[in-house]
């Protein structure tokens, strides 16, 4: 450990001990800084110069929580013993039994183990805004260092659940009001507060409180019983596939009936139990995915300096267009939306207006920034304003005449720095960027809709798109809060491409005779909040017909083909943009399964004639399970093979952020490890001997089964990016 960090101890005449741990960012509690904190409390109580104690943070933070890099070494090794005893010797021994009195003096953040560290302390001062809370659950874990048992005690137990269960912050002003922190005070008082409110305690002016002992705020059995009881409710609703949630009202249940320290001891059996979980691995999994993302060699490592992006066009006001620019708007990017007619241009101004204020009525934005962001954008029916952008990105249909046309164009007008960005999410770029001299400052921004709410955005490069580019898409996409994935060009890219199978799996399902509606139903209990069929409808059918005959051309052996889309565009049924598709959509209700569908299902049934014997096929929901997602597996292994992506996580987040494969799976790549792959392969071959080259094993898959190799595992992989 450097000088930098570390654990320091300065004795004051006042005899008030100051204790702070420095572990920049955001002090974590790496293994090192708790066996430092345990020694310097150890000697704090033994000295006779020191009366009390204040716990801090340095850099103007408490801490951020426990080394989360200790999870990642537990799931690679299985070896639990690598985690510290923090709940007993720390927070029990050292701090809450204590003979002298320990104040926390938090600002900036306490989050995770490091807010459970303060609930531990016999007193709180606070700055104002700093943030405090428990997210654990997140991570497919349960508070670990006590926070079960001494929140709860501390604010309630409604107001505990609600915040653990949910993952929900509170600011130190809500902690004050709730009567969790003391004192609040300017940051620049933060010591002098804490250590004066710390000898008051050693010279009983003030109550000597600890917290796993107090009971005042737990409130009747009776109520308690209610509360918990609702609370498991609230858990079955919001993670139905999840074990935390339940295994955390246990624990905060045990401490309920049998006392605080019954209730710390629960927390560390279930905490042991669930760090070992497939949940946590998954979620622990994503976490450190999504952060490898940033890392892109070639582009991260050179010494490039993103430049910046002052003001982007963007061309197209449809949902996309206008999804793209709130997105701009609200980190105040200046944006000029440009339309073809004045009709369409008034759309797209009022579809952004429309987005902020869906923002504002759901609590997400004040009217205040509405109106600011909307103050930065500029409606235009040409080019003039392209002469000084930074940025320009097309979002027009999916037309690559109109595309190749629309590059030709901004080429011209457009200043020779100028990122020229196509949100296509099919098209290949080189073909979109043929007729320009520009190759190089060419790249794919692909969005997913609605734009202003997803957070993948895809950054497409071609063998020409120079590092610059890439390194500055990828810092715009930071700064609009997303999750920007580097991926290689290719038809749909990474996400597109590897789920393209998805909806066709649907769609054979059905022809051979399976319910539609319990196909949806299935895959939601899996964990995706919408089924194949739901999601057609919420894109538009119509989209789904305009991308058709480009994965035909690329992907065609491997297609499965049937009129289902057509007949139901034909029946006047384009999805939730005329409220009818598979199910009805009425404004102010939930969508409803049109069982008059089934007529228009049936004459598709007669026209691909798939039925062995033309009856229905009898499937489990194991079954259709994997008749959906296991040709998305297996075309994610191709993705793999061609180097599309430049690591197998970087298609995890693509999936949990782009397709809302549930983030507690892992992804779709650590999914289909732990199903494994020689499972999935044999399952396929036996499918495509039944349904045809459809379910046809890929190499790359066939290969990792033969020699016993998970997908993600890096060896043999030839990346081309």
């Amino acid at each position: 450990m450097t000088k930098k960090n570390g654990v320091r101890m300065e004795v004051g005449n006042d005899g008030v001990a100051v204790i702070t741990f420095s572990n920049p960012p955001v002090n974590s509690l790496a293994k090192p800084i708790i066996s430092e904190l345990k020694e310097k409390l150890q000697d704090a109580n033994q000295r006779s110069d020191v009366k009390a104690i204040v716990l801090t943070g340095k850099g103007g933070r408490f801490s951020g929580g426990f080394d989360i890099n200790v999870f990642h070494q537990v799931h690679k090794t299985g070896d639990i013993s690598l985690m510290p005893d923090i709940s007993f010797d720390l927070a029990g021994t050292l701090m809450e039994d204590s003979r002298k009195p320990i104040v926390a003096a938090v600002e900036g953040v306490a989050l995770g183990g490091g807010f459970e560290l303060a609930l531990a302390c016999h007193a709180r001062v606070a700055a104002p805004k700093a943030q405090l809370s428990l997210p654990e659950l997140t991570l497919g874990l349960i508070p670990g260092f006590g926070g079960t048992q001494r929140l709860p005690r501390l604010v309630g137990l409604a107001k505990a659940i609600d915040m653990i269960l949910l993952s929900k912050s509170i600011s130190s002003e809500e902690g004050h009001q709730l009567g969790l922190i003391d004192a609040l005070v300017p940051p620049g008082e933060l010591l002098s507060a804490s250590r004066k409110w710390a000898l008051d305690i050693a010279l009983g002016r003030k109550p000597f409180l600890r917290s796993l002992y107090r009971t005042d705020k737990i409130g009747s059995l009776s109520e308690a019983r209610t509360i918990l009881k609702n609370a498991r409710q609230l858990a079955k609703k919001i993670a139905p596939n999840m074990p935390q949630h339940h295994a955390c009202i246990d624990v905060i249940e045990e401490g309920i009936n049998h006392g605080g320290y019954s209730g710390i001891l629960k927390e560390g059996e279930v905490f042991k139990k669930l760090i070992l979980s497939d949940t946590a691995k998954a979620l622990v999994h994503v976490y450190f995915a999504q952060r490898a993302t940033s890392k892109v060699p070639n582009v991260t490592n050179v010494g490039l300096k993103p430049r910046p992006m002052r003001k982007v066009a963007v061309i197209g006001g449809g949902l996309m267009g206008s999804g793209i620019a709130t997105s701009l708007l609200l980190s105040n990017i200046r944006v000029v939306l440009k339309e073809i007619n004045s009709e369409y241009l008034l759309k797209g101004i009022k579809s952004v207006e429309e987005n902020l204020e869906s923002l504002v009525s759901r609590g997400k934005l004040t009217q205040d920034k509405a109106g600011k962001a909307f103050s930065l954008l500029k409606g235009v029916l040409d080019y003039t304003e392209f002469k000084d952008v930074d940025m320009v990105i097309e979002a027009v249909i999916e037309n690559i005449q109109l595309k190749q046309k629309i590059f030709k164009e901004i080429e011209e007008v457009c200043p020779p720095h100028c990122i020229l960005a196509t949100n296509t999410s099919t098209i290949d770029l080189n073909v979109i960027g043929e007729k320009t001299n520009s190759k190089h400052r060419i790249v794919g921004a692909h969005f997913f809709s609605p734009a202003h709410i997803m957070t993948l955005l895809e950054i497409v490069r071609t063998e020409n798109t120079s590092a610059q580019v890439v390194l500055d898409l990828m810092a715009l996409g930071k700064a609009i809060k997303k999750v920007p994935v580097v991926v290689g060009n290719c038809i749909g890219f990474a996400v597109n491409r590897t789920f393209f199978p998805y909806g066709q799996a649907a769609h054979m399902l059905v022809n051979l005779g399976v319910d539609l509606f319990r196909v949806d139903s299935v895959i939601t209990s899996f964990g995706l909040p919408l089924g194949p069929f739901q999601l057609g409808d919420l894109a538009g059918h119509g989209i789904a017909i305009a991308t058709k005959d480009i994965y035909d051309k690329a992907f065609g052996d491997r297609m499965f083909t049937s009129p289902l889309t057509e007949l139901l565009l034909k029946s006047g049924r384009n999805g939730k943009i005329n409220g009818r598709g598979y199910y009805i959509y009425q404004k102010g209700s939930k969508p409803k399964p049109d069982l008059s569908v089934l007529t228009v299902v049936e004459e598709s049934r007669k026209l691909t004639n798939v039925m062995p014997g033309g009856k229905p096929i009898s499937v489990t929901d194991e079954e259709i399970v994997e008749m959906i997602l296991f040709p998305v597996v297996n075309e994610a292994c191709r993705v793999l093979e061609e180097g599309v992506v430049i690591r197998a996580s970087d298609l995890d987040v693509a999936s949990v952020l782009g397709m809302s494969f549930p983030s507690y799976r892992g992804g779709v790549i650590l999914w289909a490890d732990t199903v494994g792959p020689k499972y999935i392969y044999e399952r396929l071959k036996r499918l495509s001997e039944t349904y045809g080259g459809f379910f046809k094993p890929s190499k790359y898959l066939e290969e990792r089964a033969m020699r016993g190799m998970l997908l993600s595992d890096p060896e043999s992989s030839r990346s081309r990016l």
